[in-house]
């Protein structure tokens, strides 16, 4: 098991993650859970350990059919880059979670800054959660939901043609399966996949989560808490729907950026999947941000989340997956002037 060494930033990251997840297998439970998908954000709280974003995004409700129900979504904008620049591009996010968590006061001040540090408009679903919902509900869900936003995209001030799937967690799980299906069901494709420590096969067997089994905001507990809470029977496990890494064909697929940390048990699903892309011959680019926890980018001080906002930015500009960089907007800007003989962004 790792030794972790903590910096004031770190503690004060992993002190927030607790505030708003349950890291405690005993006190794992449906009941606790759901009081923490309702509880408000109270203001010390988001000031202490969340981002901030201006005024300038502005927030639309939807109600989107699904399969035998509905579910909300949550449109991002900023008005201020639609007014100036026109056509924006789009990321249809996927929430992470481990499928039974989805507070929406919590991931709604995320997306918001998020919305605002790529320029982009952001699409963010409420699916319906674990236990209630076995799979496949999450992944029928948010493909229906992709469906509609793809429809959907017309009537906003978006470009059709750079519509991106996103998520961290199990919400990258979903954003690989949607991108996957999408492909299989002969639907339009995204332009990109941005997964953020994807979790891409749930066996559980991988050496990064042996190594990291004790992690302060994921541990192994949590994960087989999370995998049994979504699976109907155990051989669900298995199906390309639930763990994209045991997928046949991974052929024909968006280009992904691929994020994760060095002390994160999801690692290797991040690195193998990101092998298992490039073997298909999917273009595909894996990032690991040093020393960092899993959960980190909704969080101020977490380790890594500037640099990984950078490199998804640069990715949303337009930018080759292999000229990204994980570096912060900031430091893009000092490199390009250093770099500027090159003539490559």
């Amino acid at each position: 098991m790792a030794d972790y060494e903590l910096t004031r930033s770190d503690k004060s990251f992993i002190k927030g993650f607790k505030k708003f997840f349950i890291t405690e297998q005993d006190d794992l439970s449906p009941e606790n859970i759901n009081e923490k998908n309702s509880a408000p954000i109270s203001r010390k709280d988001r000031k202490k350990y969340l981002l901030k974003s201006s005024d300038d995004i502005k927030v639309q409700t939807f109600v989107i059919p699904v399969n035998e129900g509905a579910i909300t979504a949550y449109y991002f904008s900023n008005t201020k880059i639609s007014e100036t620049e026109g056509l924006t591009p789009l990321i249809v996010y996927f929430h992470g979670g481990g499928w039974v968590y989805g507070n929406m006061n919590f991931y709604s001040i995320y997306i918001k800054h998020l919305a605002e540090s790529t320029g982009s408009a952001i699409l963010l679903f409420d699916y319906r959660l674990a236990p209630k919902y076995k799979f496949p509900v999450a992944v029928e869900d948010c493909y229906d939901a992709y469906i509609w936003a793809v429809n959907g995209a017309k009537y906003w001030k978006v470009d059709p043609d750079r519509i991106y799937v996103s998520g961290d967690g199990v919400g990258g799980n979903l954003a690989s399966v949607i991108s996957i299906l999408a492909r299989d069901r002969n639907a339009p494709m995204p332009c990109g996949q941005i997964l953020l420590y994807p979790l891409t096969d749930c066996r559980l067997r991988t050496q990064s989560l042996s190594d990291h089994k004790m992690s302060p905001t994921l541990n192994e507990k949590m994960l087989s808490y999370y995998v049994n809470s979504y699976a109907r029977e155990p051989k669900d496990i298995l199906s390309p729907m639930f763990s994209p890494l045991l997928s046949q064909d991974l052929t024909r697929l968006p280009p992904a950026l691929i994020i994760a940390g060095e002390y994160d048990p999801l690692l290797d699903d991040a690195k193998l999947y990101a092998e298992a892309l490039r073997s298909a011959e999917t273009e595909v680019e894996c990032f690991v941000v040093p020393k960092g926890f899993s959960g980190y980018m909704p969080f101020e001080k977490a380790r890594g989340r500037r640099r990984s906002e950078g490199a998804i930015w640069q990715f949303i500009q337009g930018r080759a997956l292999k000229n990204i960089q994980l570096v912060t907007k900031k430091d893009l800007k000092t490199l390009k002037k250093k770099h500027k003989k090159t003539g490559v962004f």
